[in-house]
């Protein structure tokens, strides 16, 4: 159910709004609505996009296991191809001199 809200817009902003509307034909309100709406959904995606990424890098921490960025290039590089390689498999890292190397197993 929808109810109403306040919104406070500047002079030069509720002037756009309403001259898209007059070009355009919905009306001001379905504008700043559908603003609003496509506004949530994308930061909505990018929460969860941020909070996948914090799961997967606490993972990481948690377990070492990863893929380096060149073996999925590699990877990625036969796809299309009758030799097209297998996902590289998840590996262990060791800190040296301040960077991880990679461990294979």
């Amino acid at each position: 159910m929808a109810s109403p809200t306040s919104l406070k817009l500047d002079d030069e902003l509720k002037g756009r709004v309403q001259q898209l509307a007059e070009a355009r034909r919905p009306s001001s309100h379905w504008i700043m609505r559908e603003a609003i709406a496509q506004f949530v959904e994308r930061e909505e995606k990018r929460e969860a996009l941020r909070q996948e990424t914090l799961e997967a890098w606490n993972e990481f921490e948690a377990t070492g296991l990863h893929v380096t960025g060149a073996e999925v290039e590699k990877w990625l590089s036969t796809w299309g191809f009758d030799d097209e390689l297998s996902a590289p498999e998840c590996h262990k890292s060791r800190l040296v001199a301040g960077h991880f190397a990679s461990v294979q197993r």
